[in-house]
């Protein structure tokens, strides 16, 4: 069998899945016909029978080749900050780096004290940080370098790993 680096697998399976609606989209279009009545319908392109059986072909190859992508994403490893993980664990921490990132990038926005609006008009009110900002705007800075050191490991592991597909029909 063919083997395919794992980076062609994950971009494979994005062909795999539009393919899947193209022949969705397929199956609607041959599966009807308007004539008049009496009249025998003219079938156009491939019959439905043809597109049901190259349907099924692709998704068990989605299946196959996501069976593949996961095992290979579970017993492959990249090492980050001295920690070994899965692949699967490192995409899930670059996640999460930058979800943390985008949300001390909005905290280290903030300004350390603010006029409040909206209390009583003869009081005066500030919306006061409770943290430095400049704080947060340089963890934001450091996370995000982290966020690409890891998504790169991971891309060049990607690469590195071999998943064994028959993409000829896809590529």
């Amino acid at each position: 069998m063919k083997k395919i680096p794992l980076a062609e697998g994950v971009k494979l399976k994005s062909i795999i899945t539009r393919k899947i609606q193209e022949l969705i989209s397929e199956i609607q279009f041959v599966s009807h016909a308007v004539v008049e009545k009496g009249e025998t319908p003219k079938t156009s392109g491939r019959k439905l029978a043809e597109v049901e059986a190259e349907l099924a072909r692709v998704r068990k190859d989605a299946r196959t080749l996501d069976k593949l992508i996961y095992r290979a994403n579970i017993d492959h490893t990249v090492t980050f900050k001295g920690e070994e993980m899965p692949i699967v664990e490192a995409i899930e921490l670059a996640t999460q780096l930058r979800a943390d990132v985008s949300l001390y990038k909005e905290l280290g926005q903030s300004e350390k004290e603010t006029l409040y609006h909206g209390g009583s008009e003869s009081v005066i009110f500030y919306s006061v940080a409770l943290y430095e900002p400049e704080e947060y705007r340089k963890r934001a800075n450091e996370m995000e370098k982290d966020a690409h050191r890891l998504s790169n490991l991971i891309n060049a592991k990607n690469y590195q790993v071999e998943i064994k597909f028959d993409d000829s029909h896809y590529i």
